[in-house]
């Protein structure tokens, strides 16, 4: 049983900023006290003459429920008996200057649904988990060798009911995760989910850490839905925002009165860019708060991994800010070292409790070591989105293919870094709205040259080393850009190229899934190799993908031009015979069907500074993936085997 005051030791864990399970003792809990069952309050606010506890409870009068200062540091706490679970509450704060403020608790577990702004009591404790077998499954193995395919998503505009209603975690957790498993996606990535007041925020700018949003149900609701990814086999990933939050009244500005979850220097504070404020990095309640709430979504809702949010927005001081509010560090830098000090203790923190976790950081800049254990003189992170590679391709694709040779650099300079850290290629959110139109709509050419554009990208995208993210409705070619107050253009699937692009996603993600060379070497640069990287004049590229096993690989030839080429020869790495074991351009994908329909024999004719080659079809504007005859592949392993 919780005792009624907070123990002194966690109290100066949470001030020293190494309390890393600080929910278990700030906020909201039931407990008992002299044999009567109530809520023990515990808020952080350190310039407070008086703070209060107002709720349904006593008719939001918080006269008779004054709370006690219990740490030198301000930290307040009170038991009330008789609360209720799903009452709502707030803190009355009595500044120094004797004004009042009402704040919803930064520790609440659930929250108001909007447009209210009040926390709810919610016991968290009691849900029955039945993912003890993707759990257990999750400690033998490493995510760097094993496939990786995200499927990203916006809860409320994935799919909405006929009245525009949204649909609740478990109603999501019938449609949403059947139908990722279907496409052949590893994993779900959700946008972030912590309680936000306004839509159009996507959840990027968070009122509520610690409290799942109420749009689409309870918090076990929730759990529910991600135990139901665990049984079908899909991970969780949840985006996180360490960065900055809302300015909203109710929320953490200002919290006491005074500068408190944010810097006290307001340079250093404001993000203009967003309109939002930066957490303080020097204070160490601050830190408790952060890293406490990144194991609470792995502890409590068993999330798989987090996507940290602008990370680069951390490192550097003046991040998005015009040069007239350039503010320089100690050093006369621009680096945030406390930001960076905090990035580093958050994932030694994270790793030693979950050592399998994806900690997968958003970072534009060119910060090097990212991925670097902190030991090394890295970040820590183990994961981090490739964004060079990203801006590169959708330059190279929004080009008309007849001036696409002058930029083949465009398709390759990524190969340059592509072992520098452990990267995630991404097609996410950020890249189909405010304006920037949808993957389809980027796409050059007639209606269909966009769709066989598509096409090659996702089939490049998939060769490419490195794990894979897809925003939702790239898979069936949305045609305008992401509405992020409407759901999919799901009736775009009574069109056949929508459908054949449908068609062609899930296959090429179950190809992913069933070819070891397409992820098991991903950070590895024994798992690539090239076979021609300048063929800019026809803007096509070949290179092959390795396994640990010598004799499982793919050649994958991408071809970024409307021109088909009959008996096209390519360099390979072994004698015998090859077959196509994946063509964009077959017609259920909407393709022209030209296609290599019998085995592809080896000749004694080097090619391509390979020792043997075979001439294919390469079609217009498609990818083709070639193996190794499992006959010739039997035999080699076979004479292996006899010495």
């Amino acid at each position: 049983m919780m005792s009624v005051i907070p123990g002194s030791q966690d109290l100066y864990l949470f001030h020293e900023g190494s309390l890393f399970q600080s929910y278990k003792v700030m906020g909201a809990h039931f407990t008992e006290h002299e044999g009567v069952r109530g809520v023990r309050f515990t808020v952080w606010a350190p310039h407070a003459r008086e703070v209060r506890v107002i709720g349904d409870f006593n008719f939001w009068n918080g006269s008779g429920h004054v709370m006690n200062r219990v740490s030198t540091w301000g930290v307040w706490s009170l038991f009330v008996p008789g609360v209720k679970d799903g009452e709502y509450y707030k803190y009355e704060i009595v500044t120094t200057h004797g004004t009042l403020v009402w704040k919803a608790d930064p520790y609440a577990f659930y929250s108001e649904l909007k447009p209210g702004t009040a926390s709810r009591i919610y016991e968290l404790n009691g849900y029955e988990w039945k993912d003890q077998a993707w759990q257990a499954g999750k400690q033998q193995h490493s995510s760097y060798n094993r496939p990786m395919n995200i499927y990203e998503v916006h809860m409320g505009t994935w799919k909405k009911k006929a009245e525009g209603e949204y649909y609740t975690y478990r109603e999501l957790a019938d449609e949403l995760i059947d139908y990722v498993a279907h496409m052949g996606y590893t994993h779900i990535e959700l946008m972030p989910l912590a309680e936000h007041p306004y839509d159009r925020s996507w959840g990027y700018q968070a009122t509520g850490y610690y409290a799942v949003t109420s749009r689409f149900g309870t918090p076990k609701d929730f759990m529910y839905f991600v135990d139901r990814c665990h049984q079908t086999g899909i991970g969780v990933i949840m985006d996180w925002v360490p960065g900055h939050f809302v300015k909203d009244d109710h929320g953490l500005r200002q919290f006491d009165g005074q500068p408190l979850y944010e810097y006290n220097d307001p340079q250093r504070a404001e993000k203009p860019e967003w309109g939002t404020l930066s957490f303080d990095f020097t204070k160490p309640e601050v830190i408790s708060f952060l890293i406490s709430n990144a194991l609470f979504w792995l502890d409590m809702f068993h999330i798989d991994g987090l996507r940290v949010d602008a990370v680069a927005s951390l490192l550097y001081l003046n991040f998005g800010k015009p040069r007239e509010q350039w503010i320089r560090n100690a050093h006369g830098g621009d680096e945030n070292p406390e930001a960076i000090e905090f990035l580093k203790k958050l994932n030694q923190t994270v790793f030693a409790q979950y050592p399998q976790v994806l900690m997968m950081a958003e970072d534009s800049s060119d910060w090097p070591l990212v991925t670097a254990p902190v030991y090394a003189g890295g970040l820590g992170f183990n994961y981090k989105w490739n964004m060079g590679w990203m801006n590169d391709m959708l330059k190279y694709m929004e080009m008309d293919p007849l001036f696409r040779k002058g930029s083949h650099n465009l398709l390759t300079f990524s190969f340059m870094y592509t072992y520098s850290e452990n990267y995630v290629l991404p097609l996410s959110h950020d890249e189909v709205v405010h304006g920037k139109k949808s993957l389809l709509n980027k796409m050059p050419g007639d209606y269909w040259q966009k769709f066989a554009n598509l096409r090659v990208l996702y089939g490049y995208m998939m060769g490419h080393p490195g794990k894979k993210l897809l925003f939702m409705g790239g898979e069936f070619g949305q045609f305008d850009e992401w509405k992020d107050l409407e759901d999919l253009e799901w009736e775009m699937l009574g069109y056949d190229s929508h459908r054949g692009m449908q068609y062609y996603v899930r296959d090429l993600n179950h190809l992913y899934l069933q070819e070891k060379a397409l992820w098991e070497l991903d950070h590895q640069q024994e798992g690539f190799s090239w076979i021609d990287a300048d063929d800019s004049s026809q803007s096509i590229t070949s290179f092959i993908r390795k396994s640990s096993d010598p004799d499982d690989f793919l050649i994958i030839v991408c071809n970024f031009t409307p021109v088909t080429h009959i008996g096209f020869r390519i360099g390979v790495p072994r004698a015998g015979e090859y077959i196509e074991r994946f063509n964009s351009d077959i017609p259920v994908y909407g393709g022209s069907g030209q296609m290599n329909t019998g085995p592809l024999k080896t000749e004694t004719f080097s090619w391509h500074y390979q020792p043997y080659s075979v001439r294919m079809t390469i079609p217009p504007l498609a990818t083709v993936i070639l193996k190794p005859s499992k006959l010739r592949r039997k035999a080699s392993t076979a004479k292996r085997e006899r010495g």
